[in-house]
């Protein structure tokens, strides 16, 4: 008999009662057979299958999405990653849901993104990530997109396989040139300012309230990508820093081009010597944008304003 290895199904409910039983299911699937199962929804929906789990909810392990998934890039390393390299050995059942109703279309980009990009994060691993996408309210584009980064479809009539199923179109689809913002303050910096950099983002935090944890991710994701610019992007960059919103924007801009697309999305065993710039980007801010070609790339990072949660 073949081992299952790797399976990405898409959820598409309608209402409540049919995520509710559509989840449960497959959680219930997951504890009968003995693999360690993990749930990163938003909260309704974390309340909603823990209440109709009962007892069963006592051997799962739950995560708020919202928090967990705040920046799309940070889910597969911190969150699915995370969850399956604990158990190895095992087959991990892993309920999803990084695209919601109230997710932007700032950040929808990425979120789909990364939809496409667990397809290659997982292939050969031991696991089954289902994501779920209500029919009822989520816009069809995303649904067509969502047909396009999963294999399977699950429906509560049943489940077929994707005839559109291309995650690399989607990935592709948004690497696009990001909107030039209206205002900003900018610094083109090389080995003999690279200081400069993190100070004049250090000072923009601090004038917009950050504390001092904060202040010091934001120097730090600053510092990770200035370096990086240094070392892969032709010895040089522009660092650029604006609000938008209520969000504080850094982009560092170079002549780069970064061509693994999950460059920054794996865990990295801190026993290992390498390079983890674009990772620790991912894990400390709220959101992190990319458009990357042959000599030029920029990545972009967004910090949520203190207070605006």
């Amino acid at each position: 008999m073949a081992v299952e290895t790797f399976a990405h199904p898409a959820l598409f409910y309608r209402g409540d009662r049919e995520y509710v039983a559509a989840t449960t299911a497959f959680v219930r699937g997951g504890l009968e057979a003995g693999d360690p199962v993990a749930v990163a929804v938003p909260p309704k929906n974390l309340a909603r299958i823990r209440e109709s789990l009962e007892r069963d909810a006592q051997e799962v392990f739950f995560l708020d999405m919202t928090i967990a998934g705040r920046n799309p890039g940070r889910v597969i390393p911190a969150v699915l990653r995370e969850f399956a390299d604990r158990h190895p050995d095992a087959h991990v059942r892993i309920i999803g849901e990084p695209i919601w109703l109230d997710r932007t279309a700032m950040e929808y980009p990425a979120a789909a993104q990364h939809e496409a990009l667990i397809n290659f994060a997982f292939t050969g691993r031991l696991a089954t990530i289902l994501c779920p996408y209500d029919l009822g309210v989520i816009d069809p584009e995303i649904i067509r997109e969502a047909e396009l980064t999963h294999p399977v479809l699950r429906y509560a009539s049943g489940e077929r396989a994707s005839g559109g199923y291309a995650p690399q179109t989607v990935v592709d689809g948004h690497n696009q040139p990001l909107a030039e913002p209206a205002d900003f303050v900018s610094l083109r910096f090389d080995h003999t300012n690279l200081a400069a950099a993190r100070g004049l983002a250090a000072k923009w935090a601090a004038d917009h309230g950050f504390c001092s944890a904060k202040l010091d991710d934001i120097r730090l994701t600053v510092a990770e990508l200035s370096a990086n610019s240094l070392d892969h992007g032709g010895g040089s960059g522009l660092f650029r820093i604006w609000v938008e919103g209520r969000r504080l924007v850094c982009e560092i801009s170079d002549a780069g081009h970064i061509t693994d697309p999950l460059a920054g999305r794996r865990p990295v065993d801190p026993r290992v010597a390498g390079s983890r710039g674009l990772l620790i980007v991912n894990l400390l801010s709220d959101l992190v944008r990319v458009h990357t070609r042959e000599g030029c790339t920029v990545v972009r990072t967004y910090f949520d304003l203190p207070g605006s949660s």
